[in-house]
């Protein structure tokens, strides 16, 4: 799984990743659809968990804090975003780890883990990148493992169309146009895995925010 050459950070400008968190607390549900991915995911204390493309690390850190004795790891290509999180860690004394990662494979084994969480990711990546990043995603499940994810998906209103042409300006009209279009479910599908559903969504002043899950094979 290549990394994107040139990636978009959160809020599209380095600058701004430091209000990132206060950002999207206050202009999304977040705690919202965090809380229904962690929910729908249903991390088990045996559980080794995957945060790719984890960002500043909340939903990292609520997955932690929601089973304490799992193992749960954040990986991102944004260092200026992983410093917040290993911060956010540190003050909450959270036993999460937090990895940068490159291009490349990622680093771990196959079958390294249980469950591989996502969320507001691949709406940033090309489609060849959202599948290779699927298909390293697969890989690193053990078989029957699932992924969960929560991204930009289809509008089903004009209203949430038009929020979404917002977001589109912020982060790019190619990498978000299979969002919009409702094609993620077929894209995860073409990376490996089984079950794909579309299990609900949050809609917000950006657009449809969709849930999303898989199971590897």
């Amino acid at each position: 799984m290549s990394s994107p050459k040139t990636y978009t950070p959160a809020l599209r400008f380095h600058r701004l990743t430091g209000a990132y968190d206060w950002v999207l607390s206050r202009a999304m549900p977040e705690k919202a659809f965090k809380s229904a991915l962690l929910s729908q995911a249903s991390i088990a204390p045996a559980h080794r968990v995957l945060d790719f493309g984890c960002g500043t690390g909340t939903l990292t850190l609520m997955a932690q804090a929601a089973v304490p004795e799992a193992q749960v790891m954040g990986v991102d290509v944004d260092e200026g975003a992983l410093t917040i999180a290993r911060s956010k860690a540190a003050s909450e004394n959270s036993a999460v780890t937090f990895l940068k990662i490159s291009s490349g494979l990622l680093p771990f084994e196959d079958g390294s883990f249980d469950l591989v969480l996502s969320c507001l990711v691949f709406h940033h990546l090309q489609r060849d990148e959202k599948v290779a990043a699927l298909a390293e995603c697969r890989r690193v499940l053990r078989p029957s493992g699932v992924i969960d994810i929560a991204d930009w998906g289809h509008p089903g209103t004009s209203l949430l169309r038009a929020g979404f042409f917002l977001t589109q300006l912020l982060d790019g009209f190619e990498t978000t146009g299979d969002n919009v279009r409702g094609r993620m479910p077929e894209l995860i599908t073409q990376a490996g895995f089984l079950d794909v559903l579309d299990t609900g969504h949050f809609p917000t002043v950006f657009g449809s925010l969709r849930l999303l899950r898989g199971r590897a094979i």
